[in-house]
């Protein structure tokens, strides 16, 4: 078992640890890398006296060359030339660092703390473990119900959840609900009338009962009445004494009786555990032990108090008392035991070796799973869940129940949304894996990535896969990030003195001091996730910021500050952004609801034609300014066919007409360019000239008159549509031999149209 550093003191530069081990920062920048607190201060809160900074790196000496310290990969690196040196990154690792001095002669083990680097991490720990615990024992109550709970739990019946276990007695006992709880036990416990029989002198009684009546009359040790007195005829005497029935306060009663199992119950898993580590130390880290050692003191000390001593124990657990589901005081107590009984039955394998052990001290994870409840109870509120759907979470293990949430593995919960006029279908998904998958399938076009938490919503009339293909679903990706403190690399990169350049980039993730792949991660997000419509990073600050990707709220990027230790205030930032987010999604006329039907309408069918020719790129309005021409796939050509007498009355007058006697389809009024053809060969359009006319204007509604004072020849109808042309081919289309054949269905003389790419290959 690992001991307690017993001294640190200043040396060269450095720390000499118990004369023996000597450690010293190799970050110049940071000059709170190495702190030394109290044994006080590192007993109240379980902690090692020297503590090391995450992120940080450190050189290490051991004075006795012949020792050196047993390497931890990743963590404890020995020197090849000098065994009793070394350094030791600890990265991301935060918690109580194990070191252990071997030589053939001597073993030294003893520990250091990793702290974390925001300030107020010890509080936000121990707040976001209380939540969890509330969280699922609210999950549990679905499963069970209280008036069945056992009168005892089982400590040891897997040992392996021990320290999980431990972990969320510990996060309950010490909060702060817990400690007011007690007290207001302690200075206002509820009181009882109790019944005391005791005899009392018969000449001193003042008011008689019946049952007194009788004594008077059959008790013994009489005395006689004076020979004058009333009564000395009739009874003649009466007993020397009689038992008088007097009523009492008393604290002995069943509330009483369940606030002192509770203590008791709580100190004894306490004292468990000491118990536990002294028999072995593989399962349950030693400084367990001094976690455990002070929480059974403190309980001790209560279990001390003047009001507990004359109540005697429990017999039977009064779970439908009304003090107990009412009383300010009781109430919060009877809760937190249910939540402790319920808790020591919960098997959680998200809280493993790796990220909930009794040393090591995953902030960043249980952030991670903190924000889960946070999230899901916000969604709850939001959209309609089932009952069925929180209930997934909890499932029948082989020893009780288990908790379906774990860093890595996908958990989804449905819910259903009508907002303004629009049944939507939402899913919140945990760790959901995008892998790659070809268009218009749901996934990643490149590489698997796997968001935190995913808010997917879509129109309730399709199936999530069908509104995947049709471009109609959103997804709205969040990061879990609690070791970012600040927005700035957000919001400047030059704010960062370390950033000189982008080649530093790679140096500065190896040290952690640079965190701006957290915003490329949401941008790889954004870009590679089909149908994102925003990504976010949520983390423990102070200031939130949403950009947008063009002029409406989503597409975006973005940070929101939900942390512990403000009540997770932020989450109603996040929880108005979601609904301004839904108001923008059943709003059938925005620019993203625009996009995403022509990204369907483009996207669902891949191109066969290519189209290199010379085509103008911009085009000139009638104001002067100048705008990019129409995709080639918009471009619409008008063929149209011309008799030999129209000829020379089109290139000189710059017109084109058509007949108005058919339905005119839009693709037909709105064409860019005019192909004209005079013969038909085996289906084969024979055209006049081999272009394309530039149509300069839209069609309009031309009367028979006004033809014929153009001199057109022989008009038949009383009006037609007519185009204004330019009366020259387009040079960049004379080069290319077109051949078109006519479909099926299409006139032999009627006006047709075919896109562009159709017309150049």
């Amino acid at each position: 078992m690992s001991k307690m550093v017993n001294s640190v003191k200043e040396d060269n530069n450095g720390y000499l640890i118990d004369n023996n081990f000597w450690i010293a920062s190799e970050n110049e920048y940071s000059t709170d890398s190495i702190v030394i607190v109290s044994p006080e201060e590192a007993l109240r809160n379980s902690e090692e006296i020297l503590q090391l900074k995450e992120g940080c790196s450190y050189e290490y000496e051991i004075l006795d060359q012949s020792c050196k310290l047993v390497p931890i990969p990743g963590i404890i690196h020995q020197s090849r030339k000098h065994p009793y040196r070394g350094r030791i990154t600890p990265g991301n690792y935060v918690g109580r660092l194990p070191l252990n001095i071997r030589s053939p002669l001597k073993n030294i083990d003893f520990a250091i703390e990793v702290r974390s680097s925001k300030a107020n991490y010890r509080s936000e720990y121990r707040k976001m473990l209380e939540d969890i615990t509330s969280e699922c024992t609210e999950l549990m109550m679905i499963h069970s119900s209280p008036v069945t709970q056992t009168f005892s739990v089982d400590f040891g019946k897997d040992s392996q959840s021990l320290y999980q276990r431990f972990s969320f007695v510990q996060s309950m006992v010490d909060s702060e609900e817990f400690y007011n709880a007690i007290q207001r036990v302690i200075s206002s416990p509820i009181t009882r009338w109790k019944i005391v029989i005791e005899n009392r002198d018969s000449r001193r009684v003042k008011r008689i009962t019946s049952s007194q009546i009788r004594q008077l009359s059959s008790g013994n040790n009489r005395i006689p009445f004076p020979e004058k007195h009333p009564l000395s005829k009739r009874i003649g005497s009466i007993p020397r004494q009689i038992n008088s029935e007097i009523k009492t306060d008393t604290l002995d009663n069943p509330e009483n009786r369940f606030i002192k199992h509770t203590l008791r119950e709580f100190a004894r898993f306490s004292g468990f555990i000491c118990q536990k580590i002294d028999e072995s130390n593989k399962t349950i880290k030693p400084n367990v032990y001094f976690e455990a050692k002070r929480l059974e003191e403190k309980l001790s000390e209560w279990l001390s108090h003047n009001i507990f001593r004359e109540v005697s124990q429990i017999s039977t657990l009064p779970l439908n008392n009304p003090v107990l589901q009412r009383k300010e005081g009781y109430r919060e107590i009877f809760r937190i035991w249910l939540m402790y009984d319920l808790a020591a039955k919960l098997t959680w394998d998200g809280l493993d070796n790796d990220t909930y052990n009794a040393g090591k001290r995953d902030v960043s994870t249980l952030y991670e799973y903190w924000l889960f409840f946070k999230l899901l109870r916000m969604i709850e509120n939001i959209f309609s869940i089932e009952p069925t759907e929180t209930k997934k979470l909890i499932k029948k293990t082989n020893d009780g129940l288990g908790l379906q949430l774990k860093a890595g593995i996908h958990t989804a919960i449905e819910g259903f949304y009508k907002h303004k006029n629009r049944n939507l279908k939402i899913k919140y998904n945990y760790n959901r894996t995008f892998s790659y998958a070809e268009y218009p399938n749901s996934g990643s076009w490149s590489q698997k990535m796997r968001p935190d938490y995913t808010l997917s919503f879509w129109p309730a009339d399709f199936s999530e896969k069908k509104a995947e293909e049709l471009e109609s679903i959103v997804h709205i990706h969040f990061d879990a990030k609690y070791k970012v403190d600040d927005l700035k690399y957000l919001l400047d990169e030059n704010n960062d003195p370390d950033i000189d350049n982008l080649n530093s980039e790679k140096d500065l993730e190896k040290t952690g001091r640079y965190k701006r792949a957290d915003l490329l991660k949401m941008h790889a997000y954004k870009d590679a996730i089909r149908r994102t419509a925003g990504a976010y990073i949520i983390y423990p600050g102070s200031e939130s910021i949403t950009q947008k990707g063009f002029h409406e709220l989503i597409p975006g990027l973005g940070a929101f500050a939900v942390s512990p230790s403000n009540k997770a205030d932020g989450i109603e930032k996040v929880k108005e952004f979601i609904i301004n987010v839904l108001d923008h999604f059943t709003n059938r006329n925005t620019q993203r609801e625009t996009h995403s039907f022509y990204t369907h309408k483009i996207m669902k069918t891949p191109y066969n034609n290519s189209v290199y020719e010379k085509i103008p790129e911009y085009t000139i309005n009638t104001s002067g300014e100048m705008h990019r021409v129409k995709p080639v796939t918009e471009i619409n050509v008008l063929i149209g066919f011309v008799q030999e007498k129209q000829k020379n009355w089109i290139v000189d007058n710059g017109y084109y007409n058509i007949r108005m006697d058919e339905e005119i389809k839009p693709e037909i009024v709105g064409a860019d360019y005019l192909l004209l053809y005079d013969k038909i060969v085996n289906n084969k359009l024979q055209f006049w000239r081999n272009g394309l006319f530039k149509i300069q204007k839209n069609p309009v509604i031309k009367t028979k008159e006004w033809l014929l004072e153009r001199k057109y020849p022989d008009p038949s109808m009383v009006e037609y549509f007519v185009y204004k042309i330019s009366p020259i081919v387009e040079e960049w289309s004379s080069q290319k031999v077109i051949e078109i054949y006519l479909k099926e269905q299409e006139n032999r003389y009627r006006p047709i149209t075919r896109t562009l790419p159709e017309v150049m290959n």
